[in-house]
């Protein structure tokens, strides 16, 4: 028996999605208490109207917190990062030294939450670029909205091929295309992400000084976003593993000369309306000396790039550390509708030495370890005025109602897709759509994805080889709407719940992640639609 394909299976199951995004977005719930009703909806629906057993629910929901510890990995360390920069007023001398570099306010924050998060974000992966970068930009007196909206916009064009190509590597996995069909899948891909490049630099621009911003900004936006987005579409011809990669890492070469242009080594006195600025934060932390200067202030992310570089591109120390791996087994479940999640032994297998979190928890131990040799942080509380809490003390604080609501997205996406919700999405779609018009929506599929599982190279697990089948059923390119797949996953990123939460725990707004969802959203849905329209023309063209 199969589930079937009508609107009141498709509509309960996108309630839970609508739900979520309501609370979040309208009702301003916090992310804890949206996820957990989350939960109970797509429960309930699973039970009732999936025919789910409570078996199938219940190893769901494992394979969730388990999906969940990986995310874990990194906001854990992160926070601990951040405790122990605060804590040392680590942050301040960033902020002071950063402003004396550079006298260009906007340049700054391209550079830190576009340009530098998207490095990090071609070796790293797991929300690394949103943990890192977020309490950076607050240092350097962005607003924390702000801050997290920034780098979870700007990075999101180095998503499918970043961390070395492991979105791409995993939807290889789960697709039988050609030779052909794979390139063309590559290069295709790369195209249609040139979209959010662009896209992602002018929205940034835009968010720090309206109009003006983007009148000061254009040329280094649109240089920035041809070396991204246009080099890895060329390199991804090349070699897909590193076409994120390369063009990110020439992206933070082209900043020094950049820097040295008159137009952006001066400050830019037409942008008076500065809405992502907190001008207060700055005034009241201008007279405190740190006790560190820029140099060690930055250290610990020069010590965090040549650790993820090493265990990423070094082949002989990436085999050793990632030699070891576990994972948990589960067994085989099914549903009423014949939904089955086969048996697997391991489920996704973790190796903790190569995962991101591990070179963030040896950085953050070596810069405590530093900072408290050097005295930084009784220098610090004397210099602030007020009583340090402690490191530890300060994460378990931040870190535990941060991991919570991950915990609830994580296990509402694993009780989803194995119910069948999420397949009926994208089912759904596909019925009611005639071809040129799935062309339209395909992405849309892919941004679903990404938005239930926090993750998208989970959305193109999910969802790929289903595309691909739905792709030749409506006689469009395969490339082109696994392309148009690839490109949706890495814009469903921008609005999934996980990364909202990732950023507003380490920029020290647990609470707000519905403020931080409606600066992304209008991103997502702009992204979405040009997305959208050019899947279309690529598929004229195609064809």
């Amino acid at each position: 028996m199969q589930i079937p394909v009508d609107f009141l299976h498709w509509s309960l199951a996108f309630l839970p999605i609508l739900v979520l995004a309501f609370l979040l977005v309208q009702l301003r719930w916090t992310a804890q208490q949206a996820g957990a009703a989350g939960i109970f909806i797509a429960a309930l629906i699973a039970y009732f109207i999936f025919r789910t057993p409570l078996e199938t629910l219940a190893v769901a929901g494992a394979k969730g917190v388990w999906d969940a510890v990986f995310i874990l990995l990194v906001i854990w360390p992160a926070l601990f990062l951040y405790q122990i920069m605060n804590q040392a007023g680590g942050y301040e001398a960033l902020r002071q030294g950063i402003t004396r570099m550079s006298r260009n306010e906007l340049f700054v924050i391209v550079a830190l939450g576009w340009v530098f998060a998207s490095f990090l974000q071609g070796i790293d992966g797991f929300g690394t670029p949103i943990a890192v970068v977020a309490p950076l930009l607050v240092a350097f007196g962005v607003r924390p909205v702000y801050a997290v909206a920034i780098p979870i916009i700007a990075h999101i064009w180095a998503k499918f091929f970043g961390t070395l190509g492991v979105g791409w590597l995993a939807t290889l996995q789960v697709v039988d295309i050609s030779e052909v069909t794979t390139l063309a899948t590559a290069y295709q891909s790369g195209l249609l992400i040139i979209i959010q490049a662009v896209l992602g630099g002018f929205t940034i621009v835009w968010m720090y000084g309206r109009w003006p911003a983007i009148r000061h900004a254009w040329p280094l936006v649109l240089i920035i976003a041809a070396i991204q987005g246009v080099g890895q579409m060329f390199v991804a011809l090349v070699d897909p593993v590193l076409a994120a990669f390369i063009p990110a890492t020439a992206a933070m070469l082209a900043l020094y000369p950049l820097s040295r242009w008159p137009r952006y080594a001066n400050p830019a006195v037409d942008i008076v309306e500065r809405p992502a600025m907190a001008t207060s934060h700055l005034e009241n932390l201008a007279d405190k000396t740190p006790p560190m200067g820029l140099g060690m202030s930055f250290f610990p992310y020069i010590l965090l790039t040549v650790l993820a570089l090493g265990t990423s591109m070094i082949d002989p120390v990436k085999n050793a550390l990632g030699a070891f791996t576990f994972g948990l087994p589960f067994p085989e479940v099914t549903t009423g509708y014949g939904v089955t999640s086969a048996a697997v032994a391991p489920y996704s297998a973790l190796a903790p030495l190569t995962h991101p979190g591990a070179s963030l928890i040896v950085t953050s131990l070596v810069t405590w370890i530093l900072y408290q040799m050097r005295g930084y942080y009784e220098e610090w509380a004397a210099t602030a005025k007020a009583k340090q809490k402690g490191v530890l003390r300060g994460l378990f604080e931040s870190a535990v109602p941060a991991s919570v609501p991950i915990l609830a997205f994580l296990i509402m996406a694993g009780l989803m897709n194995h119910s069948g919700q999420n397949e009926m999405l994208a089912l759904g779609i596909s019925a009611v759509a005639p071809a040129y018009v799935f062309a339209f929506l395909s992405n849309g599929i892919g941004v679903i994805g990404a938005f239930t599982t926090s993750s998208s190279t989970s959305s193109n697990v999910l969802f790929s080889d289903l595309q691909v089948t739905l792709a030749r059923l409506k006689g469009l390119p395969e490339a082109t709407i696994l392309a148009a797949q690839s490109a949706g996953g890495a814009i469903g990123n921008a609005i999934a719940p996980a990364n909202v939460v990732m950023g507003a725990s380490t920029a020290g707004i647990s609470g707000q992640e519905g403020a931080i969802l409606r600066k992304t959203l209008p991103w997502t849905l702009a992204a979405f639609l040009l997305t959208g329209a050019a899947t279309v023309a690529l598929v004229l063209l195609v064809k």
